[in-house]
């Protein structure tokens, strides 16, 4: 069976950047809100084939899914781009990179949560490890409520050397630690960089700490140590899209590496 995606949102965002993978939008005969109606309109104006069926076919497509009367089916299972395509992508981008990297994630709706916050902050894309990570699927979409399809997602099989491939390309790469002495609202975020943030109850691998510029920590003012994984990439990613909107970059700018330096991080 091809992938489903379901739920208003996650089905209005599909729609809304990526009609072209939907084979078939199934919706909940009967129902005739405002909201099932603008999704049926996405559909016919993408010439998207729309299929109305009983509420039970749909319950039984998804027996364990809220799937508030609409269902979309893909045409394919391509979920993440292309590892090999990010040095182009990151070429690419018209303003100083803005990225979140999460170094194995494992809850589908941590990882929806974090991709649902990173498009609302403005986030370029989104880096994750292939292995030991939570992948995107139908669950980390609903969650996400369309910002799966609006964030792209580089799956990479080494996040090390990715981080260094970040930095030749000029791009800070700050780690978030409970136990950083830099706190985040003392820090310079306006440049391009990749914020980086930890599994739970985990943070950061020891080899992903070691390839950060700077750690930074989230104050905190109760008895609670940290945040959830999905909070803190709010805060943190929002702090950052207040001082790229009103400060201005006084970091220096960073050289591509030496050979020296890039084979002393390996």
């Amino acid at each position: 069976m091809n992938e489903l995606v379901y739920g208003l949102h996650a089905v209005e965002g599909l729609l809304a950047n990526a009609p072209a993978r939907v084979s078939q939008l199934r919706v909940a005969a009967g129902r005739e809100d405002r909201r099932i109606a603008r999704v049926v309109k996405q559909a016919d104006a993408a010439g998207v084939p729309v299929k109305r069926v009983a509420r039970s076919e749909l319950d039984a497509l998804l027996p364990d899914a809220s799937h508030q009367g609409v269902i979309a089916s893909l045409r394919d299972a391509v979920h993440e781009s292309r590892e090999q395509d990010l040095p182009v992508f990151l070429e690419s981008l018209q303003e100083p990179a803005f990225l979140l990297v999460l170094d194995g994630v494992q809850d589908p709706h941590n990882l929806g949560a974090c991709l649902r916050t990173a498009d609302a902050a403005g986030v370029h894309a989104l880096i994750v490890p292939r292995d030991r990570a939570a992948r995107i699927t139908p669950v980390v979409r609903k969650v996400a409520s369309g910002a799966a399809e609006s964030v792209p997602v580089f799956s990479v099989t080494n996040l090390a050397r990715t981080l260094r491939l970040l930095k030749q390309a000029g791009i800070w790469i700050y780690g978030a630690s409970d136990a950083a002495e830099g706190e985040l609202y003392g820090t310079d975020l306006t440049g391009p960089l990749a914020l980086v943030l930890g599994a739970e109850g985990k943070g950061l691998r020891r080899l992903t700490r070691e390839h950060c510029d700077y750690l930074v920590a989230i104050p905190m003012a109760g008895q609670v140590a940290s945040l959830n994984v999905s909070v803190a990439a709010g805060v943190l990613l929002f702090e950052t899209r207040r001082q790229r909107a009103t400060g201005s970059q006084t970091k220096p700018h960073r050289t591509t590496p030496g050979k020296d330096e890039v084979e002393h991080q390996k």
